[in-house]
């Protein structure tokens, strides 16, 4: 007997329906069987489901003699499943890699639940969408199990059958069935889980819900979606017969209403000549199955709910009118009053450029000002100690506020204090671009730290690679670099690049990195503490995974690692660390597979990390692709193993300045069995990544002496010469030693700003 039983219901997916397929049968856990049901389907979807069932015994192909339908097709299913649990998929969705196996563990650590839900990800046929809006409900769900009496919150779960995993004998043993017509899933799901004494939830994204552009039969509109009242009708039939479910009929009734109202407000369901009748027919629903005492909850419908036992039709759509009307009028004061206000804020900052430069005011930005870290952190940690004088104001976007240490000044970006902070500062320092509306003032010192050594094509370099550049203007990129006095470098490499994709009037500082002093002095006792943290034990191998996006993939993720797998071959004794781009913190994506085996246990998700020199520190080897990580990370003189299993569509969309490939700082694996053994034999550390690496370092490590940071503070908030405190050398475009543009007066201190 199977764990899983996978019902899939078939008809008119021929495009989709391998992918659908190829999705369960490769999952990693492979205790299941598939029950495919043709239902009469005129297409090529039968030969498909026979060719399946002939190469994998798992899959069973079931052909309807007549086309039933739908929820009667998952029904035709049933007497041929064996498995513990039973599943359903619509044949045009997928399920998400590791999906089954995580189902398993979360039934095991639950003792077998009644129900288990799981989440999902739409997936429009223009691109993906984000997780369902009851993310927050499998989040605080954790690892209990719970009922809907003592949590009727749980209602607001999606209303489908394929989120879910039914215990096989609870669903067969209630009689649960489908009924025929559109919305058949919302009375099963009803009345599974109010019946079901426990329910658990999976904080997981396991199926892609595809909206497909033509065929979705809830985005035609016509007569069938007046089935929505036959089904409810018979929800509620259901419940008039089990009296012990009477305290689910004021929580149904009002879920109820609320999917007939979001219905009829869809012009692509209902057609306008029928609202009227399906406003009837609400109102008849409403006067034949309000509970006694019924009041709609604060967070429903409420307003319409009540119209319905009062109101004709007329009323309902006046409220839509006033409603979309409001809505007009609030978006018109909206727009009125942020023209304003940008208006008094661009006149307040033109009066603050007449103000005097303030010689010891440093204003730092990091990430886009999403972040505090990097080169511009190492910076203002050793601008306290050397420079105390200098008063340092970090711009933080206002979504980002929650990541300034405690004790840190700061300004959010567009407020009143923003503008005259940054018409006053004597000093700029920044790892990206300033917006472009900020006015360089003379006097004022702009320092660009960069993010890192490149690798692939940056800025002037883009004009030829349009897929790169896609949505960005490298003519106002150059325009805002234009504004840079002082570029830091770390290596010649750099120092050439820069100059070349940046052909702006700036020069170069041979400073070395800041945010790598770290890890040139070496700081075992923050990596003890970082390791600890993140529940690595002492005698494990930590080996952190650091991929970079592709410019060639819409998103820009890409999974190219089968993580769970790569876990599992590193074996006992290892622990995997996975840091994603700071771009791709947010993204969706995130939520499909590695928020669920950071959870599991199966890998450490370190992306949230603040700064990721804690992280370099922490691991004992890298994985990476054609991330900048590498060239920091070659200052710990630790392996670093390259995975470039898609080198060349990388190189031909972005470009790159050298082959990676070709000149690594490790060993090179071109797909997950190579990768797997590098490890598996030892390879990553032996004579030959060693020697690679000693090569790397010499090229690329070049000015990383553990002072960058304090070489930047002498040279560039003091004012001091290479002769008088050391340094490193600054050259300008034709490679003649400059003098970085001269200190202000100190002595002359200005007061500081409310």
């Amino acid at each position: 007997m199977p764990r899983f039983s996978v019902i899939v219901p078939v008809f008119k997916v021929q495009g989709f329906l391998r992918e659908c397929l190829d999705s369960v049968l490769g999952q990693s856990f492979d205790d299941l069987e598939v029950i495919a049901v043709d239902d009469c389907s005129p297409d090529g979807c039968g030969a498909i489901l026979d060719e399946y069932a002939a190469r994998d015994p798992r899959l069973r192909a079931v052909h309807l003699p007549e086309n039933v339908g739908l929820g009667r097709a998952r029904n035709a299913g049933l007497p041929h499943a064996t498995g513990d649990y039973v599943l359903f998929l619509d044949s045009d969705d997928r399920y998400t890699p590791g999906l089954l196996r995580a189902v398993a563990d979360r039934l095991d650590v639950t003792g077998d639940p009644d129900i288990l839900v799981f989440d999902h990800v739409r997936t429009h046929w223009w691109g993906r969408a984000g997780r369902s809006d009851a993310a927050d409900l499998f989040e605080q769900a954790g690892t209990d199990t719970f009922d809907l009496r003592t949590n009727p919150e749980y209602l607001g779960l999606f209303l489908v059958a394929w989120n879910k995993a039914y215990r096989r004998d609870f669903f067969l043993g209630h009689g649960f069935r489908y009924r025929p017509g559109l919305y058949e899933d919302a009375p099963v799901t009803y009345q599974t889980m109010v019946t079901a004494e426990r329910i658990a939830c999976l904080d997981r994204v396991g199926v892609e819900y595809r909206q497909r552009r033509q065929g979705a039969i809830t985005r035609t509109p016509g007569r069938k979606h007046f089935d929505i009242f036959d089904q409810y009708e018979g929800l509620f039939a259901f419940l008039a017969e089990r009296p012990g479910l009477d305290w689910a009929r004021p929580l149904l009734f009002e879920r109820a209403l609320d999917h007939m109202l979001f219905t009829v407000a869809r012009p692509e369901r209902v057609l306008r000549g029928d609202r009227r009748e399906f406003h009837r027919r609400i109102r008849a629903f409403y006067r034949t199955h309000v509970p006694p005492g019924f009041v709609p909850p604060p967070e429903s419908r409420r307003t319409e709910i009540r119209l319905l036992a009062l109101a004709p039709y007329s009323a309902h759509r006046g409220l839509g009118a006033l409603r979309g009307a409001g809505r007009a009028a609030g978006r018109r004061t909206r727009r009125t009053r942020d023209l304003v206000v940008r208006r008094l804020k661009r006149c307040w900052y033109r009066i603050q450029l007449r103000r005097p430069l303030d010689p010891g005011l440093a204003v730092y930005s990091a990430g886009h000002s999403r972040a505090v870290n990097g080169d511009p952190h190492a910076i203002h940690s050793r601008a306290a100690e050397l420079a105390p004088q200098v008063r340092g104001v970090w711009v933080v976007r206002p979504d980002a506020v929650g990541l300034v240490p405690p004790g840190t000044e700061y300004v959010t970006t567009g407020s009143w204090r923003y503008y005259r902070v940054m018409a006053r500062a004597g000093h700029w320092i920044n790892d990206c671009n300033w917006a472009g509306d900020l006015v360089k003032r003379p006097g004022s010192v702009h320092v660009q730290t960069h993010r890192g050594t490149p690798l692939k094509y940056m800025a002037l370099d883009l004009l030829d690679r349009p897929g790169a550049r896609h949505g960005t203007n490298v003519r106002g990129m150059l325009r805002r670099s234009d504004r840079w006095d002082v570029s830091l470098v770390a290596n010649r490499h750099s120092e050439e690049i820069w100059q070349r994709a940046y052909p702006c009037h700036f020069t170069s500082l041979r400073s070395g990195s800041p945010r790598n002093d770290v890890l040139v002095r070496g700081g075992e006792a923050r990596a003890a503490e970082v390791r600890e943290r993140l529940g690595a034990g002492p005698a494990e191998t930590v080996v952190l995974y650091a991929p970079t996006p592709r410019d060639y993939r819409r998103g820009r993720h890409v999974g190219r690692v089968g993580l769970e797998a790569l876990a599992a071959s590193l074996g006992p004794g290892h622990r995997l660390l996975v840091r994603l781009h700071p771009g791709l913190a947010r993204h969706h994506e995130r939520a499909l597979l590695l928020r669920d085996l950071h959870r599991r246990g199966v890998l450490t998700d370190v992306t949230d990390e603040p700064h990721v020199e804690d992280v370099l520190l922490a691991s004992d080897a890298l994985i990476t692709d054609y991330a900048a990580l590498m060239f920091d990370y070659a200052n710990l003189d630790r392996p670093i193993v390259i995975h470039a299993d898609d080198w060349a569509a990388y190189r031909a969309a972005r470009g790159a300045y050298f082959d990676i490939t070709a000149e690594p700082p490790g060993h090179v694996t071109r797909s997950d069995e190579e990768l797997a053994k590098v490890f598996t034999s030892g390879a990553w550390r032996d004579t030959e990544s060693t020697r690679l690496r000693a090569a790397f370092r010499e090229r690329f490590c070049e000015y990383d002496d553990g002072r960058a940071a304090e070489r930047v503070v002498r040279r560039i908030l003091l004012g001091e010469t290479p002769d008088t405190k050391g340094g490193g050398g600054v050259v300008d475009g034709d490679g003649g030693v400059v003098r970085i543009p001269a200190a202000v007066d100190r002595s002359a201190r200005l007061p500081e700003y409310s």
